[in-house]
């Protein structure tokens, strides 16, 4: 099984992707961890995209959270068996944000580089309420499902994902 997870910023992407990794019994790359740098540095295009690229190639199967559309977004989409993609509100995304926020605070998450301690500022706020929000990941989410329609599931809310989640199975 490969999946592919993108969404907003806060609507849960890595939290899924280990809760699927381990249903599936497949690695899971999380691209925040190959993106930066200790510190929230932003790693250089090529590094990033070397080691995206070096995990699709030595897995056969995977689960792959986040957007990150520069970094080989049509291979992942047309190799993935499911894409999944988490709309949530962006009050929701807020919430979550808090929380987890809160969960790490002066912590590192599994999710994101070694040296990225967890914060919370106006630009990452920014960010989840509005500037994440753009036009442009719309439309691109739309050709996905568009392009995609078999093995694309969109999910506007935890419930729906928790339906999904219970069929998995079946």
């Amino acid at each position: 099984m490969k999946v592919m997870i993108i969404g907003y910023s806060g609507a849960g992407k890595s939290t899924l992707a280990e809760t699927l990794g381990k249903y599936y019994d497949v690695p899971v790359l999380h691209l925040d961890r190959i993106n930066f740098l200790p510190g929230w540095v932003q790693r250089p295009a090529e590094d990033r995209d070397a080691d995206h690229k070096a995990f699709l190639e030595n897995n056969k199967q995977w689960v792959i959270d986040g957007d990150y559309s520069a970094s080989l977004f049509t291979e992942r989409l047309e190799l993935a068996d499911r894409i999944i993609i988490l709309a949530y509100s962006r009050w929701a995304c807020l919430k979550n944000v808090i929380l987890r926020y809160r969960k790490f605070k002066n912590k590192i998450r599994s999710s994101v580089s070694d040296g990225c301690i967890e914060k919370l500022d106006w630009e990452f706020i920014r960010w989840v309420l509005r500037d994440g929000r753009k036009k442009t990941r719309n439309k691109r989410y739309q050709n996905i499902i568009n392009d995609y329609p078999d093995k694309t599931f969109l999910f506007r809310n935890r419930k729906q994902l928790s339906e999904y989640m219970k069929n998995l199975g079946k």
